[in-house]
């Protein structure tokens, strides 16, 4: 199941079977971060019960690609196969997250919690479903399979099956609010 889960991984980027100079492309010559995190991810959660040994050496090792590379993906999250990392950087999951098969990611979204109201929890993502740069989820609640979740979205709420999730229209106001943001400025 370990080497099924991987390989899935693999197919994503294309390529189709994975080797010892597979291997050392993606982890040394032409790094993939996404791929290299995936795949101690999925060590990491293979040996979590197996061995305490090599979970520990993969722990170790996941923690140090997340604040090298931006993901603070927990080892506990639930992810299916074919997952897509598609940039690195600030790149939040929680660790009660679900994520179905063949899903991708972008850089700078967030799969979090709400911590209160009747949407309390995290999130359970559906398959084929892909999240855009900047985009959030947030709270107990399901996104359905084959969904596109647009660029700067933050989605609270479910959504069904076959449905693309765009962000809410800029709203602009004849006001100057900088002053309150732009603190000890030098002028």
């Amino acid at each position: 199941m370990l080497k099924e889960f991987i390989l899935s991984d693999y197919k994503r980027c294309g390529i189709k079977k994975i080797s010892f100079g597979i291997l050392f492309s993606t982890f040394y010559i032409h790094p993939n971060p996404g791929l290299k995190f995936m795949t101690i991810f999925r060590l990491t959660q293979h040996y979590r019960r197996k061995n305490r040994l090599l979970f520990v050496f993969f722990f170790w090792w996941l923690r140090r690609l997340k604040y090298k590379y931006g993901f603070d993906i927990s080892y506990r999250t639930q992810i299916g196969k074919g997952f897509y990392i598609g940039h690195f950087g600030s790149i939040v999951i929680h660790g009660d997250a679900i994520i179905g098969e063949n899903c991708n990611i972008s850089q700078g979204m967030t799969i979090g919690i709400s911590n209160y109201g009747e949407k309390k929890g995290v999130p359970t993502i559906g398959n084929h479903v892909f999240i855009g740069p900047n985009a959030g989820v947030f709270g107990n609640i399901t996104i359905g399979n084959h969904v596109t979740i647009g660029a700067n979205a933050v989605v609270t709420e479910n959504i069904g099956d076959g449905k693309t999730i765009l962000p809410s229209k800029t709203i602009v106001i004849d006001k100057d609010l900088s002053p309150y943001y732009i603190q000890n400025s030098s002028n």
